[in-house]
């Protein structure tokens, strides 16, 4: 399983230290929260991800909720506003998302302990098999044999999570969010059967950011 001991003491030290950083509304170009391919976890996983993420005191910020929370594969493109239907490179995410998919199981990823860091609260993910690291892997070949690299570049994801929410503006408390991070290190949420990668788009709805899908496939 991934270890998440280091960066959750960085994350510690990070908020302590007055250092948090925080994300604004999405703007057209930004390189943060543009069209991304993720999977959503479901039932008594989903539920229980999203009870304890609305626990979190953070007035002001992005507590995501049930439709938000995902585990990112790969952030694709810059932010932009529209992505319409017939779109070309929606149109190459997708077939490129259906080749990578195809003929790999649902991926099984234990969800457990959460940790701050200098952004947000997260929670940890560690892979029962090695389906998301294929699936990561084939994704990126499928769209380079299509003629386009996502915004990446050769970055090797080495730990997988859920965000429970993300700072939206400067932290009052900081103290307070580590503190409710301690005082659950330990909650094992069970583990996710990850059946669905979907290419979606994020949205800020002015409180919050809600998740659309654009494209989907299944891993059966």
């Amino acid at each position: 399983m991934c270890d998440f001991a280091e960066f959750r003491a960085r994350g510690r030290a990070a908020l302590l230290a007055g250092r948090a950083t925080h994300d604004s509304p999405m703007v057209e170009g930004a390189r943060r929260w543009g069209a991304s391919a993720v999977l959503r976890p479901s039932g008594d996983v989903l539920d229980r991800l999203a009870a304890l993420a609305a626990s979190i005191e953070a007035p002001g910020h992005w507590v995501h909720g049930r439709r938000t929370l995902h585990v990112t594969l790969r952030t694709l493109e810059p932010y932009r506003h529209r992505i319409p239907a017939g779109d070309p490179v929606r149109e190459v995410y997708g077939a490129a998302l259906a080749e990578a998919a195809s003929g790999l199981a649902p991926a099984k990823v234990r969800l457990t302990g959460v940790s701050p860091h200098a952004g947000g609260v997260v929670a940890c993910g560690h892979p029962e098999d090695d389906t998301l690291v294929r699936l990561r892997e084939r994704l990126g070949h499928a769209m380079e044999a299509r003629g386009v690299r996502d915004l990446e570049h050769g970055r090797v994801r080495d730990r997988w999570y859920v965000s429970l929410a993300h700072f939206a503006a400067p932290l009052d408390d900081p103290r307070r969010i580590v503190e409710w991070c301690d005082a659950h290190v330990g909650v094992d949420f069970g583990v996710a059967e990850l059946d669905t990668a979907e290419i979606v788009q994020f949205v800020h709805t002015g409180a919050g950011i809600t998740v659309n899908a654009l494209e989907e496939a299944r891993l059966a």
